[in-house]
């Protein structure tokens, strides 16, 4: 393992990193995480997009999952891990920050150079008119339609979703959009469905603005994320990551430290 010293002489010696990051700086906040330390799917492969806007008994049960999980979502806090990242844009070390994730979390800790690459959880988004809402007030809809699922409780998964395995979704009540009656969706980009060419025209000009590269808490297994690693090293700038396991992109680094997120940064703080 790289001692933390080598992550922060990385740090030192490049003065404009494009930061990237996963869902392993958000386990410190208490959301869970997708894959094991090889990289693995530690559960079933979440909702596609294809199976959403194709089947109403999927949507049925997203949302009602959703309705318990996002519980926690609303809950979480930045961690130490945000709270660094935070701090070295604070010292004007950072060119931006790209996540993968869709907390929020970064903002709340102070970042304000940010691109959702997946875009947010606490944004609904029609998918017929494209009125944007605030997830917490279909929080309410679902739970004023759906009174008998509100005592539920089940253990968390990732990005706000519930395990309710065995559960008779079929009468669980879909709100539609108060505008148009269209079908809704977390304003995040599925497994299945492309991130829009802006978002990422727009990172990939902060990595070139970039003298280095630093990964925190991914694995890259997504391509929407690995192909940033892969702009770097072809462009011939460093790339350090910090990480608990083996990532896509270990055969393009510069440094590997292998810790939790807030242990590695800890010295930004």
């Amino acid at each position: 393992m790289i001692e933390t010293s080598s992550l922060q002489d990385f740090v030192d010696r490049h003065r404009r990193l494009f930061v990237l990051t996963g869902a392993g700086c958000s386990t410190g906040s208490g959301i869970p995480d997708y894959r094991d330390a090889d990289g693995q799917w530690k559960r079933p492969q979440p909702v596609t997009f294809q199976a959403f806007m194709g089947d109403e008994k999927t949507r049925r049960r997203y949302w009602a999952r959703s309705l318990i999980g996002w519980r926690r979502i609303r809950r979480a806090r930045p961690n130490d891990a945000h709270r660094a990242l935070a701090r070295l844009e604070t010292m004007g070390r950072i060119e931006l920050v790209l996540t993968q994730n869709v907390d929020r979390l970064h903002q709340a800790a102070g970042n304000a150079r940010v691109i959702d690459l997946h875009g947010r959880i606490d944004l609904v988004r029609c998918m017929d008119c494209e009125l944007r809402s605030p997830r917490e007030e279909l929080q309410d809809e679902l739970g004023r339609l759906n009174p008998g699922w509100l005592d539920f409780d089940a253990a968390e998964a990732p990005d706000g979703d519930a395990d309710l395995d065995g559960a008779d979704f079929s009468s669980f009540a879909l709100p539609s959009c108060r505008r148009c009656g269209g079908v809704l969706k977390p304003d995040v980009v599925f497994f299945g469905e492309s991130v829009p060419r802006d978002r990422v025209d727009a990172a990939a000009r902060g990595l070139d603005e970039a003298d280095a590269m630093l990964i925190v808490g991914s694995s890259l297994m997504v391509y929407s994320g690995f192909r940033f690693v892969q702009r770097a090293a072809s462009a011939g700038k460093p790339v350090a990551a910090v990480n608990l396991g083996r990532t896509r992109a270990d055969a393009l680094l510069t440094l590997k430290a292998e810790q939790a997120c807030e242990a590695a940064l800890a010295f930004l703080l």
